[in-house]
């Protein structure tokens, strides 16, 4: 292996094009309907999160909230492209990208159906380094703020893009030890399942959680997830709104999100999208194909399907939101992502609470949780910190 990569090409990036789109207002698309109810029960499908709050109009009537009202995880479907498209700026040939992470702050309002969200985007910064998975590798970070029909600033959304050279990822192997997916036995799938079934049941009938009840030093329950399947990373990309065709228009902005470097073969073709939107669609023909297609994904060095960063950002508010009950608020939140979630494998998310703060005024309190993600073999896939506000009695 040392020999093969003492032969890549080591050059630093060329990121002059980059240079250009920090700091500056960002175009794309944007979503041409008001959210449904549907979407909204769509989402919380995709994302294996059968919190009744999010499908159960009945249940939701009987909540401390009276309705059904979309996870804070729903709002990375309210632009589209996710977070990915301000953190990808600058023409880089023969590169591809990866999520490194999301930190998220929100604001108060909730979304609701009915309501029309924008997005506002921005490079905000990047910094290259050098990586055993890729050498050198670009750091790019890009915020997208959500904003409803009232002009109220739900939350604005920080996520870093991990690019690279497909060509020294392929030959630096870094993933060479996943190359196999591990096998399950029916015991073991049941085991998992049982676990699944046994962490859904502490959301259940109404839970409220109150800062005073809350201890430094707290366990979260263990959520699991998978094992995922084409199938599974199929359905998350489906709940996501963009992905459905027609659905978004672009604004008067630029971006260079579509000319930053792609592939040919990670690349979509808006020509002959106006005939067929697979070839603009992304999953079907475009960067994403990876994840569900493992030619594609060894292309650009990762040995086989794997799931969306952006996903798993929404794995993270979840797990967080159902722990705080029917009135925690997460305020803020930053995970970290240091490895995918591949075909196969199972993920496994615990957290542990490390501080609690009390308002002064006595009317609730903020409780910090660090949280980490973890694959059947103890890997770690993702950790951070997030604030979770709580109401007093």
């Amino acid at each position: 292996m040392a020999e093969k990569v003492d032969q890549i090409n080591m050059e630093p990036l060329d990121t002059s094009e980059t240079d250009k789109w920090v700091g500056k207002p960002l175009g794309g698309g944007q979503l041409k309907e008001p959210i449904t109810l549907t979407d909204i029960r769509r989402w919380a499908q995709g994302m294996q999160n059968p919190n009744p709050l999010y499908y159960d109009e009945k249940y939701a009537a009987e909540s401390a909230v009276g309705e059904i009202l979309a996870p804070q995880s729903f709002t990375v479907n309210c632009t589209v492209g996710h977070g990915a498209v301000p953190a990808i700026q600058g023409y880089i040939p023969g590169t591809h990208m990866l999520f490194g992470g999301d930190e998220w702050w929100f604001y108060g309002p909730r979304i609701r159906p009915g309501d029309k969200i924008r997005s506002d985007r921005m490079l905000f910064d990047y910094r290259v380094t050098h990586t055993k998975f890729a050498g050198p590798t670009m750091f790019s970070r890009g915020d997208t703020t959500y904003i409803n029909q009232r002009g109220e600033v739900i939350a604005k959304g920080r996520s870093t893009s991990i690019r690279y050279r497909a060509e020294n990822a392929r030959a630096m192997d870094s993933f060479a030890a996943q190359r196999k997916a591990p096998q399950w036995t029916i015991e073991d799938l049941d085991n998992i399942e049982a676990q699944k079934f046994a962490y859904y049941k502490t959301f259940q009938n109404h839970m409220i959680r109150y800062f005073e009840e809350v201890k430094e030093g707290e366990e979260l329950p263990v959520r699991p997830i998978g094992p995922h399947t084409i199938q599974t990373f199929s359905s998350e990309w489906r709940a996501y709104i963009f992905t459905v065709w027609g659905a978004e228009e672009a604004d008067d902005l630029p971006n260079s999100t579509l000319e930053a470097g792609w592939l040919p073969e990670m690349s979509r073709d808006m020509e002959k999208a106006r005939i067929d939107p697979t070839y603009g669609d992304g999953l079907y023909y475009g960067p994403s194909r990876g994840h569900v297609h493992e030619k594609y994904a060894q292309l650009i060095g990762v040995p086989r399907g794997y799931g969306y960063g952006a996903t798993m950002g929404a794995w993270v508010l979840d797990y967080l939101s159902n722990w705080g009950g029917e009135l925690g608020f997460v305020v803020h939140c930053n995970a970290r992502y240091i490895g995918p979630a591949f075909v196969g494998d199972a993920t496994f998310m615990t957290g542990r609470v490390t501080k609690k703060e009390a308002n002064p005024r006595g009317k609730n309190g903020i409780v910090t949780v660090d949280f980490e993600m973890k694959n059947q073999d103890g890997m770690l896939m993702a950790k951070g910190p997030a604030e979770i506000r709580l109401p007093s009695k």
